[in-house]
């Protein structure tokens, strides 16, 4: 696929989600904004995405994660807690409070015109939607709704600092 390429692309298997998502962070620029109950399904803890990732805030890149729980971060993606801690100062991460734990979708959103989504967690079926700014507004402004009302969390060392 084309980094230029435009178009909606559906999925339902892990290894097609987490292709999308890697496409999703290659193609974007100035900030992913991201949603999961605790991103079980997400490959934030693999060498690759850490590469991407790496390469996305050194260049100016912002990384912002709502999340329900962080347990699954902490226990299992000790790449993406080094990544969080070399790079505190461009990624933030927040925890929802118990009214949004009723929240079950999920999704990445790259600039605001790319977009892998899940419609539940527990399930892989969804879509992405590269250089589509109609496909990625709506989870976009279910984002900064999510992230107002979402408290700090997860932070680079287990004090906070």
């Amino acid at each position: 696929m084309d980094l230029d390429e435009s178009g909606v692309y559906p999925f339902a298997s892990h290894a097609e989600f987490g292709n999308h998502l890697r496409a999703c962070v290659e193609r974007s620029v100035a900030t992913l904004h991201m949603f999961d109950p605790d991103f079980s399904v997400f490959p934030l803890g693999a060498s690759d995405v850490d590469a991407l990732l790496r390469d996305f805030l050194r260049t100016g890149g912002h990384v912002r994660l709502a999340m329900h729980r962080t347990g699954h971060i902490e226990r299992n993606y000790p790449r993406f807690l080094r990544l969080l801690k070399d790079y505190s100062h461009r990624i933030e991460c927040r925890v929802t409070g118990r009214n949004l734990h009723q929240l079950t979708d999920s999704f990445c959103i790259g600039d605001e015109v790319n977009i892998v989504r899940r419609f539940h967690s527990d399930h892989m079926r969804g879509e992405a939607a590269f250089n589509m700014p109609q496909s990625a507004e709506i989870s976009a402004e279910r984002f900064r709704g999510i992230w107002a009302e979402s408290l700090p969390g997860l932070h680079a060392t287990t004090t906070g600092l």
